[in-house]
């Protein structure tokens, strides 16, 4: 692991919030998010018996920043690793997460395996393969990525984010995948997150010699028409895990945002079989 530049350390404050009574399930949102990415789950799950802890990330959100150009996943494992023993619970608990959040679920599953009841991944990111040929050359750039990140605009990403859920649609029909309030909170979080963290995933581990032994009750759920990792990938990692499923939506990256009602219920039911 390389040296944290500058001599500083990794913070060990995270905002975060709980809702609900329950058996922990810990919320762990994807890059350039924040904790909102669960505001249509939370409720979902204090009403259903589970005590929601959602953070933002270092890095992001209302989380501290690093004065770094290239962020390390290790930085943000420890810094989650930190806060998850913060919170001092009683019992293990079941982890959800989206995209790079799925990655620090499975990597913590692994090094915290006693702790981890369950895990629910959604569009997770668990390996370079899976990015695309452009991203993958910007992300191994992490300087390059850092740069573009930080001069483009709040009004461009906005437009990108317009634009993208224009282009991806509904599937019960809608103009948009996202509805406003969500479209408005991604442009948003894009804003509050420092451009380093795009040069975490430059030299994460893959995780394709791990997920064999992983043995967490495992439910992975993807949309078909993801643009960010290859729709592939998600049936790939649940065929290497000994206890996962898998549920396709017809959804692009953010299944849990553009199809909230749909997966609300598949995550209620795989949770309920945990009981």
């Amino acid at each position: 692991m390389r040296t944290i530049p500058n001599n500083f350390t990794i913070p060990t404050n995270a905002n975060y919030i709980q809702a609900g009574t329950g058996s922990p399930v810990i919320l762990i949102h994807g890059v350039a998010a924040s904790l909102h990415d669960w505001d249509d789950l939370i409720p979902v799950l204090s009403e259903h018996g589970y005590a929601s802890y959602a953070l933002d990330l270092l890095g992001h959100g209302d989380s501290p920043k690093l004065e770094s150009r290239a962020y390390q996943m290790d930085w943000m494992l420890d810094h989650f690793s930190t806060w998850m023993r913060s919170l001092q619970l009683t019992e293990p608990a079941i982890l959800i997460g989206h995209s790079m959040g799925g990655y620090i679920a499975l990597e913590y599953a692994r090094r915290v395996s006693a702790w981890t009841r369950g895990l629910i991944l959604i569009d997770p990111f668990y390996s370079l393969s899976q990015l695309p040929a452009l991203l993958r050359r910007t992300y191994l750039r992490p300087r390059v990525s850092s740069f573009i990140v930080g001069r483009t605009p709040p009004w461009m990403f906005r437009l990108i984010v317009e634009m993208t859920s224009m282009a991806m649609g509904h599937s019960t029909g809608a103009i948009h995948s996202l509805p406003e309030r969500i479209r408005a909170q991604t442009a948003f979080d894009y804003t509050r997150t420092s451009p380093g963290v795009y040069g975490a995933l430059n030299d994460v581990p893959d995780m394709n010699g791990n997920l064999a032994t992983l043995s967490a009750p495992t439910l992975v759920v993807w949309g078909e028409r993801d643009q960010t990792l290859h729709p592939s990938s998600f049936g790939k990692l649940v065929n290497q895990m000994p206890r996962a499923v898998g549920r396709s939506l017809r959804a692009g990256h953010v299944p849990h945002q553009s199809n909230a009602t749909e997966f609300n219920q598949i995550a209620l039911e795989f949770l309920k079989g945990l009981d």
